[in-house]
């Protein structure tokens, strides 16, 4: 059985009849004892009672708090609390999440606010049952992350924190940093859109030589500066738990690639991570080359985001070179770059003679031509592990619809697996563009369930660092 540090530690809680009834959890529990550490260290794993317990009644728990504490009742948190009380034991015992989404358009809600999330925060800081808290699209801001805070330090069970595109800022950035120092339960934490700032981020890389627990965090969009990136990629020089960052557009102001630079020493001598994404980071051919040299020693990472950078055709001869030595990387996304036929031609040939583990390639919007695409047509039939590739947003020529269409009707190129579908009109066939991506879902997800094509989404299928880890 996986522990967490070479410990285990095991939660023992007795609750009797009557005090049961009356307790907020309201949760009939006789002598229960919970294995929390190999639950954190084994997400399979469900969550262990020694007697079968009673999932807590949350809605009437919800409407309780709000009239303790004065607050409106939120219909939007009253629903989804009632649809969780209505799931099976089974859920149950493994672990919910509570997907409170401000941006439903099938059905219209009323959003998340601090007040809203105080009552929300009050239900479920003893909960054992609810591991997941989804909050992404609401109006909450740094009054809403003080509670959140709180939250974070009082509950033992919530893996998985989603507060993307609220209004939180520097101040409230501190206080979840802050938080995260004690906190040894969260594994994944999505900030993104937030305007932390620079300050903001410098909270989260102090936290980063603290925490041990958390393994993936989304800091895109924040507006991070100069100070805070270098900051980050210092701590996790010496973090051993994160597995996966996002620290994609950051602002700014200098074009010395220095940012590149310490990311690049970090990957030296970084073995843990395996997602990295660096879109919109002005990455020229300075900081590609010290990239590239970076993970040549590097036998972790598998996922390379360099998409939205200024990457061109000169600059993919290190990539080439690195594809060619390096049999780590599965996944690459050169999405809206200029690498041209030439960068194209250069990838290629690696792929198809020298490299037999590489999965993805994203080359949308890169400005290739019929040449560069056949090229990486060309090498799929000649490495069977590339499964993966998206190139909508070239220039296609007859060459390219015909190779492409034969991968495709040949069965080699799966139609999940790629951004194009061909169609015939006239004799002539052409390539349509499908919905399908690295990040299809990275900003938003289906309304109507759960997402269940992973292979339309790349970066869920192959990846070892999943949305849910």
């Amino acid at each position: 059985m996986p522990q967490q540090g070479g410990q285990r530690v095991a939660f023992v809680k007795s609750v009797g009849l009557e005090e049961a009834s009356s307790s907020v959890l309201n949760l009939k529990v006789l002598s229960s004892v919970f294995s929390y550490a190999d639950c954190k260290a084994d997400k399979s794993l469900p969550i262990k009672s020694t007697v079968m317990s009673v999932p807590p009644d949350l809605h009437q728990q919800y409407l309780q708090a709000c009239q303790n504490l004065s607050q409106p009742e939120n219909p939007f948190i009253a629903r989804v609390l009632q649809e969780a009380d209505k799931s099976d034991n089974m859920k149950w015992t493994k672990g919910i999440t509570l997907k409170i989404a401000g941006n439903n358009h099938l059905v219209p809600v009323q959003r998340v606010t601090d007040e809203d999330l105080q009552v929300l925060a009050f239900v479920l800081r003893s909960s054992i049952f609810v591991t997941g808290l989804d909050l992404r699209y609401n109006v909450l801001t740094d009054v809403g992350a003080k509670h959140m805070a709180t939250f974070l330090q009082e509950n033992s069970t919530l893996w998985y924190l989603n507060l993307m595109f609220n209004d939180i800022g520097t101040s409230g950035a501190e206080l979840i940093a802050k938080a995260l120092h004690r906190n040894e339960t969260l594994v994944y934490l999505r900030m993104t859109g937030n305007k932390i700032g620079n300050q903001g981020g410098m909270y989260f890389a102090s936290m980063l030589q603290i925490n041990s627990t958390l393994e993936k965090l989304d800091l895109g969009d924040c507006d991070l500066g100069t100070q805070c990136l270098i900051a980050i990629a210092t701590a996790l020089t010496q973090n051993k738990s994160v597995k996966a960052i996002n620290l994609n557009r950051p602002l700014l102001y200098s074009q010395e690639e220095e940012t590149t630079v310490h990311v690049a020493s970090m990957l030296k001598n970084n073995s843990s991570l395996v997602e990295l994404h660096l879109c919109k980071h002005e990455i020229k051919s300075f900081g590609v080359e010290r990239l590239c040299e970076a993970l040549y020693e590097n036998c972790s990472l598998r996922y390379l985001d360099l998409s939205c950078n200024r990457i061109t055709r000169d600059d993919v001869k290190f990539l080439g070179e690195l594809l060619k030595r390096n049999q780590t990387l599965e996944i690459l996304d050169l999405n809206s770059n200029r690498i041209e036929d030439d960068g194209a031609v250069y990838l290629s040939e690696a792929l198809a003679l020298y490299n037999r583990t590489f999965q993805v390639l994203s080359v949308v919007s890169n400005n290739i031509s019929g040449k560069g695409l056949v090229a990486l047509s060309q090498a799929m039939k000649t490495n069977m592990e590339l499964s993966y590739i998206y190139i909508w947003g070239n220039k296609f020529d007859d060459a390219t619809c015909m190779a492409f269409s034969e991968l495709i009707q040949t069965g080699r190129l799966k139609p999940a697996c790629t951004d194009v579908e061909p169609y015939e009109v006239d004799g002539y066939v052409y390539l349509a563009e499908l919905s399908h991506g690295l990040k299809k879902h990275y900003y938003w997800t289906p309304s109507c369930g759960e997402v269940t094509n992973k292979a339309a989404n790349a970066s869920l299928a192959v990846g070892a660092v999943l949305e849910y880890l």
